[in-house]
């Protein structure tokens, strides 16, 4: 698979939105719901500084990082009923990047203002409106992800900084094979059972869906640690990319007990959401959930539902910030394909579309 990486980009000179890289006019994942509080939250997104704010009447908003004074991040103010003061002069914006007032002089000028984003709370997900140009407005609301409000399921998440591009984490995400030797501890198991997995690769629009099957498996150290299996299970694996996110549907039954197609199966869950999010053209974020069906001790069990997650994810950052800074150290060197490529290299076809590329 031969991987196109794009060229470093200063951050202060990517503010005109027809040079990035990236497939635009689109919602992206900003935060997770719970990072919103009583204090403003500076994040660079898509090579653009921006920061959001939770009002204290629960209303979400989306400014560029950036006084209009003198240029001071607004994710280093305050917020207040009526929207963010900056730390430097005291100057307010509302929601729509409007300055209220300015401390000390009774008329504020009219070009005092800052650019606003369509920001929007989906299902505990901050989801940030990424345009094309200063008008875009957007044509559709966020994806909706009802894991997050249905009853049989209880989670939690967190978000991670990568220093590497964001299509390597599709890359991950979209071939499970790995598990066997990147997660031996958590949610690995034989290798090669799945190196081998039964495996159906299928495209619509602009996502994608993998599934696998592993039939009479052994459970990993995760699975047994949730929930209890008699002996041999049988696992799956269902994975749909989308530009913007993915969402990870695995689990297990015991062996020969019920339907692998069956949708309301009973066993162990685990569905995953995955914001992944450009930072810039080198660095990203990945801002996970991860939901569980636990049978007994449930607050104990998601607790550890959650640590283990979180170990599989450092053990996959490990990897994928190491092939990076490797691919930078081989610039030339082409990489080749096997058969798990199949998903990773559809979904990179699908960004190359949709960015014009």
């Amino acid at each position: 698979m031969t991987v196109s990486l794009m060229d470093p980009t200063d951050i202060s000179k990517t503010q005109d939105v027809e040079t990035t890289p990236f497939p635009l006019d689109r919602w992206y994942v900003a935060a997770l719901g719970k990072e919103l509080t009583d204090k403003p939250l500076g994040r660079t997104l898509l090579n653009r500084a921006v920061v959001m704010y939770r009002t204290p009447d629960g209303q979400i908003h989306a400014l560029e990082d950036r006084c209009c004074h003198r240029d001071l991040p607004l994710s280093l103010g305050t917020v207040e009923e009526r929207g963010v003061r900056c730390g430097y002069h005291g100057l307010l914006f509302d929601g729509s990047g409007k300055c209220l007032e300015v401390p000390g002089q009774a008329k504020v000028p009219s070009k005092a203002k800052v650019s606003a984003y369509p920001v929007r709370e989906q299902d505990s997900i901050i989801w940030i409106w990424m345009g094309s140009d200063a008008s875009s407005e957007p044509n559709c609301e966020p994806p909706e992800y009802k894991v997050h409000s249905d009853e049989r399921y209880r989670y939690d998440g967190d978000v991670y900084h990568y220093n590497a591009p964001y299509q390597l984490i599709h890359d991950n995400l979209l071939d499970l094979s790995h598990l066997g030797y990147v997660h031996l501890r958590t949610i690995g198991g034989n290798a090669s059972i799945h190196m081998n997995a039964e495996m159906k690769v299928e495209s619509e629009g602009d996502s994608v869906r993998v599934l696998r099957l592993m039939p009479g498996s052994t459970p990993p150290p995760t699975y047994t640690a949730a929930y209890p299996f008699k002996d041999k299970v049988d696992r799956w694996q269902e994975i749909v990319f989308h530009p913007s996110h993915l969402e990870i549907w695995t689990g297990a039954v015991d062996a020969n007990t019920e339907s692998l197609d069956d949708p309301n199966r009973g066993g162990f869950h685990l569905r995953g959401f995955h914001g992944v999010t450009p930072e810039t053209d080198e660095t990203c974020f990945y801002f996970w959930t991860q939901a569980s069906n636990p049978v007994s001790n449930p607050e104990e069990t998601m607790k550890l539902v959650i640590e283990q997650t979180a170990m599989t994810f450092d053990e996959d950052k490990v990897v994928i910030e190491a092939q990076y800074a490797n691919m930078k150290r081989f610039p030339d060197k082409p990489m080749i394909d096997i058969h798990v490529d199949v998903g990773p290299n559809r979904a990179r076809r699908i960004v190359d579309r949709l960015r014009g590329a």
